[in-house]
């Protein structure tokens, strides 16, 4: 459930292991949003990348997205893969690299090993690229799922009007931007979360709208560290809004899809939104 752009830079051409999984029917989480105009919109978290075979659609995502005039996602040109890697070249590398295991603290080193080992990579692949973007690929190499089949992906497919909060170099600058430790965070986090025993453990509490679940098991990673649940979600919320705000304010009836690690609580874009004295009510 990581950013879109970084997520989106590398396919996957294998098969799928996971396609003959038995999912749960789907129920993700679902919100309207009633403005004290009356306008209305919904929020939906989404997952950028999925097996094949998860049927996510409900019947109320359905109806709120048929309702809806205007999809509101991260980035609206994920098929342009092109002016991804053109940004990503661009900040991803640096010539005054320490080798890739040199980086993070000698005890945390094997669970760096464990994570080269899954992806098939070997550290002097990275040797002059920075922390944040090896975390990217790395994480994209072990990943459950494929982007094509990301719900963001998906909703874009159906032609409707859409706005993208952000750019793909945004993105990466957001990485780009951290301190050098907390870069070194995200890597070590990144391979702690590919030692999890269940790897469809997040993509099956997103699928049912268990969000205590979800956020249970990003605590265990990435949003266990406050600094990078600063940079990496809660300020990227905080800036989204100044954006999603007008559309309901015009009466364009948005249905917002990002990031279901954006839904999740006091700073998320539910709580935002009721913290405006909008009526924000879960429909699933």
């Amino acid at each position: 459930m990581g950013l879109a752009g970084a997520l989106l830079l590398w396919g996957c051409s294998e098969p799928d292991p996971y396609a003959d999984h038995s999912w749960p029917p789907p129920s993700p989480a679902l919100w309207q949003v009633t403005t004290d105009d009356g306008n209305v919109g919904w929020l939906f978290g989404t997952v950028h990348a999925l097996p094949d075979g998860v049927e996510w659609q409900s019947e109320a995502v359905d109806e709120a997205f048929a309702e809806s005039e205007l999809l509101v996602v991260e980035i609206a040109n994920l098929r342009d893969t092109d002016a991804a890697a053109t940004d990503f070249n661009r900040l991803a590398y640096s010539t005054d690299q320490l080798p890739l295991l040199q980086r993070v603290d000698p005890a945390e080193r094997p669970a760096l090993e464990e994570l080269l080992d899954k992806a098939a990579a070997n550290e002097r692949d990275f040797h002059l690229m920075e922390n944040w973007a090896t975390a990217m690929i790395l994480s994209a190499a072990v990943r459950v799922g494929k982007p094509a089949n990301g719900v963001d992906r998906t909703l874009l497919a159906s032609g409707k009007r859409n706005l993208g909060l952000e750019s793909f170099g945004g993105q990466y600058l957001i990485f780009d931007s951290l301190p050098d430790a907390e870069q070194a965070d995200l890597l070590l986090a990144i391979a702690k979360e590919a030692q999890r025993d269940n790897p469809l453990a997040s993509i099956e509490a997103w699928l049912v709208g268990d969000l205590a679940a979800v956020e249970s098991l990003g605590e265990k990673g990435i949003l266990t560290d406050p600094e990078l649940r600063e940079a990496l979600i809660n300020a990227r919320n905080r800036a989204w809004i100044e954006k999603i705000v007008p559309t309901f304010e015009a009466g364009l009836r948005p249905f917002v899809a990002v990031g279901a690690a954006h839904m999740l609580g006091d700073e998320g874009l539910p709580a935002l939104f009721a913290a405006r004295g909008w009526t924000v009510e879960r429909l699933q």
